[in-house]
């Protein structure tokens, strides 16, 4: 392929915190969020956020979805699978954002960052607690396609910018960060932008 491939994030949450906390990571480490993917349900066709992810001025590109809580294949799901699958991008890892909707298959994670900021071998609920019980599956309404398209990189995470305050704005929302570097660690990209790691990027024992 001639076209160099554009290098993607994805991230299983749009909701407004969402967008604030993504955002403000992208930018601390280097990288480019497309805003107008946020929304609940997902606004954008994936076709449209090619565009936009080919727009951005470098890599890596952190792209939001969000089916709201929709039963079955929702819009964000849609427009997940279309990026994914687009010859153009290169995935390079997903956060999966836990949630507590019902009745989904979730998505099977070997890590999750829990509220402590520490990267564990279990998947975590919304509020950022690893639970065995859990299986390794991480429960919210925009995850369930993301091991079905071989996602690599996939990582678990609360909800994004809550869990009970830890991953706050205010709190320089650093569990969604340290799940970004986590992604950029892996996929070799981790000396990208100005990013530099400041929290432990191995599982805790």
């Amino acid at each position: 392929m001639d076209r160099q491939q554009r290098k993607v994030i994805l991230v299983t949450d749009g909701d407004h915190i969402a967008q604030k906390v993504v955002e403000t990571v992208a930018r601390e480490l280097g990288g480019r969020c497309i805003s107008l993917s946020a929304g609940n349900p997902t606004p954008l066709r994936g076709s449209q956020m090619v565009e936009l992810i080919k727009m951005a001025p470098h890599d890596p590109v952190i792209v939001m979805f969000d089916d709201n809580g929709d039963f079955g294949r929702g819009r964000g799901e849609q427009a997940l699978e279309y990026v994914v699958k687009h010859p153009d991008i290169e995935v390079i890892g997903a956060i999966a954002v836990a949630s507590n909707t019902r009745f989904v298959q979730g998505a099977i994670v070997a890590y999750s960052v829990d509220n402590h900021g520490q990267i564990v071998e279990e998947a975590v609920d919304k509020d950022g607690y690893a639970d065995e019980e859990l299986k390794h599956r991480i429960y919210g309404d925009t995850v369930d396609i993301l091991n079905a398209l071989q996602v690599q990189n996939v990582i678990g995470i609360g909800d994004i910018g809550k869990m009970e305050g830890k991953d706050s704005l205010q709190n320089g929302c650093p569990i969604t960060r340290i799940a970004v570097q986590w992604i950029l660690e892996r996929s070799g990209e981790h000396d990208a932008g100005n990013g530099k790691t400041t929290s432990p990027l191995r599982p805790s024992r």
